[in-house]
């Protein structure tokens, strides 16, 4: 069992949600979803998460690594 998971997160520039995916180890497949906002993009990986690894085997902690840092802006 893997304790943790590291998706890469971008934004798409096209339609603006957020992209996640994770290479699964020596090439043997991965993980990619999307969410129009952080709050959909955690309900959309632990949904795919807990599809792609059997029961049991599912890793205790999924760390989002984004390519660019979130930022606020205050008006």
């Amino acid at each position: 069992m893997m304790d943790e998971i590291t998706f890469q997160v971008a934004r798409d520039e096209e339609s603006g949600w957020l992209v996640a995916s994770w290479d699964a180890p020596g090439d043997t497949g991965g993980i990619t979803t999307q969410g129009e906002d952080l709050q959909d993009l955690q309900q959309q990986l632990t949904e795919a998460v807990s599809a792609h690894f059997d029961d049991g085997k599912s890793p205790r902690r999924i760390r989002l690594q984004f390519d660019n840092d979130p930022m606020l802006i205050r008006a």
